[in-house]
């Protein structure tokens, strides 16, 4: 089984891309957002201790954690951001290394970890490639005004705290460009994991 992690900015279009691959490859595909909330819901193992942190009142009526009210908080204080990274993301990892043991007794052939700091956790350790979205600067702030309702500061300052595209280069083994048509986007994940196929 080949484990490929997928990363970019916010607004790059990484969830597009693994969707086409999830509908067309054999590939199990874990987004670590995804597996974070899911953790944070009653009785899972980051509920208790983001509860701790934030207090009884970030508890909705139902007992579940309002995310947005924590986002909203952390997204102006990047001491209780760290402290709340520190809880979800090694509980995150430790779960996404048991789903990759499970997809492998699968005999799954692909197994997608997408993560928009999946290099700054270094999940790249557990990757055999790791794959980089790239999409212009502007093209993503479009992205994010007209599709997320993100205002111009709040844009700001998320892409201000994720590595450059030079980092992204550097560290990442394949670039997809998605700026231009999804026909395009999808033509370049065909040729990579055509790739893939010829050399197993």
């Amino acid at each position: 089984m080949r484990i490929i992690g997928v990363t970019g900015g916010v607004g790059s279009g990484k969830s597009e891309v693994l969707n086409y691959i999830q509908k067309h490859f054999d590939a199990r595909v874990v987004r670590a957002d995804e597996v974070g909330h899911m953790l944070m819901m009653p009785g899972r193992a980051c509920y208790e201790p983001v509860i701790s942190l934030f207090g009884e009142w970030v508890v909705n009526e139902d007992t579940s954690i309002n995310r947005t009210m924590i986002g909203d908080i952390v997204f102006e204080n990047p001491e209780l951001l760290k402290k709340l990274d520190d809880i979800i993301h090694p509980e995150v990892k430790k779960y996404i290394k048991k789903e990759i043991e499970v997809s492998r007794k699968e005999e799954t052939e692909f197994f997608f970890i997408e993560a928009a700091i999946l290099l700054e956790e270094k999940y790249d350790e557990i990757c055999d490639e790791v794959w980089y979205i790239y999409c212009e600067k502007e093209v993503r702030i479009e992205r994010l005004r007209h599709a997320r309702g993100y205002s111009d500061e709040k844009i700001r300052k998320l892409m201000a705290n994720q590595l450059s595209d030079d980092e992204f280069e550097a560290r990442c083994d394949f670039q997809l460009y998605n700026d231009e048509d999804v026909a395009h986007t999808y033509l370049q994940i065909e040729r990579k994991m055509r790739t893939y196929y010829e050399s197993m």
